[in-house]
C-alpha cells in the first residue's frame, strides 16, 4: 500500500481527548489536535523567553547562553524575572510542551486503534526531566537546585553535582542507569544489524543478487550465536524495556542524591566492607 493511500486510510475523525471536531485537523501530513496547538504555544513561548533572556545578558553565542535557576535564598518562591524567574517560566513552558506532545501522541494512538506504548515511553523521559527541575528541587527546598538552561552551563552543573558527591559513578542507581543505556545500544545495534543483514544478503559468486531472508533466518542466527532468539516481536519488547529502565534509573540516581544521600557516594559502599565474609572483619569481631 502506497504511503499516501495508507495515510488517507487512517485520517479519520474522532479519537481526540479535548476539543472534539474543532481541533480535529491536519497540517500537511501532521495531525494537530488541541494538544498540538498547546505544544506549539508552549514551545514557541519558551524559545522566545530563552532568546529574550539572552538579549538581556547581551550574549548571542549559543554555547554560552545561560538561563540560570533562582538563587538558593529564594527557596521555593517566585524570583524576579532577571534573577531566576525567567528560568521558572521557561520550565513551566517546557513541561507544558512535553506533556502536550505526549497527549497528542495519545490522540494519534486512539485514531489508529493502537496501544499507548509510545506516549507511555515518552512519559518516562518526561519523568526524568521533571525529576531534575521539579521533584528534586522540591525535596531539597529550593528551585536553585534545578539545572540551568544552556550548553556549557548545563555541563558545568552536571560536573559540579557529580563532584558534590565526590564520585557520582559510585551511585548505585547511576550504575544501573548506565548499564541499561549501554545494553540498550548493544541490543538494538544487534537487532538493526541483523535486520539489515537479512534484507541485504549480498550476491552469489556469479554476481546474482540473493533473495531477501526471512525472520526464520534471523532467529536461526541468534540461536547459533548465543543459543536463544527472543524473536522479532520480543526484541522490540526487550529494547523498550531496556530504554525505559535507562531513563527511569537516571531519574532515580539524581533524586536520591541530596534528598536521600548527602555524603559522598563512595562512602555508601562501606556496608560492603563491613560484611562478615572478610578475614579482617572476622578477626576483629573475634578479638
Amino acid at each position: 500500500m502506497a504511503l499516501l493511500s495508507f495515510e488517507r486510510k487512517y485520517r479519520v475523525r474522532g479519537g481526540t481527548l479535548v476539543g472534539g471536531d474543532l481541533f480535529d485537523f491536519w497540517i500537511g501530513p501532521f495531525f494537530v489536535g488541541f494538544f498540538g496547538v498547546t505544544t506549539a504555544f508552549f514551545a514557541l513561548l519558551g524559545t522566545i523567553l530563552i532568546f529574550w533572556g539572552a538579549a538581556q545578558q547581551g550574549e548571542w553565542n549559543p554555547w554560552l547562553i545561560n538561563i540560570a535557576p533562582p538563587d538558593l535564598s529564594y527557596g521555593l518562591g517566585m524570583a524576579p524575572l532577571n534573577e531566576g524567574g525567567l528560568w521558572q517560566i521557561i520550565t513551566i513552558c517546557a513541561i507544558g510542551a512535553f506533556v502536550s506532545w505526549a497527549l497528542r501522541e495519545v490522540e494519534i494512538c486512539r485514531k489508529l486503534g493502537i496501544g499507548y506504548h509510545v506516549p507511555f515511553a515518552f512519559g518516562v523521559a518526561i519523568f526524568a526531566y521533571v525529576t531534575l527541575v521539579v521533584f528534586r528541587p522540591l525535596l531539597m527546598g529550593a528551585w536553585g537546585h534545578g539545572f540551568p538552561y544552556g550548553i556549557f552551563s548545563h555541563l558545568d552543573w552536571v560536573s559540579n553535582t557529580g563532584y558534590a558527591y565526590l564520585h557520582f559513578h559510585y551511585n548505585p542507581a547511576h550504575m544501573l542507569a548506565v548499564t541499561f543505556f549501554f545494553t540498550t545500544t548493544l541490543a538494538l545495534a544487534l537487532h538493526g544489524g541483523l535486520i539489515l543483514s537479512a534484507a541485504n544478503p549480498g550476491k552469489d559468486t556469479d554476481g546474482t543478487p540473493r533473495e531477501m531472508k526471512t525472520p526464520d533466518h534471523e532467529d536461526t542466527f541468534f540461536r547459533d550465536f548465543i543459543g536463544y532468539s527472543v524473536g522479532t516481536l520480543g526484541i522490540h519488547r526487550v529494547g523498550l524495556l531496556l530504554a525505559l529502565n535507562a531513563g527511569f534509573w537516571s531519574a532515580i540516581c539524581i533524586v536520591i542524591s541530596g534528598p536521600v544521600w548527602t555524603k559522598g557516594w563512595p562512602e555508601w559502599w562501606n556496608w560492603w566492607l563491613d560484611l562478615p565474609i572478610w578475614p579482617s572483619v572476622r578477626a576483629a569481631g573475634g578479638m
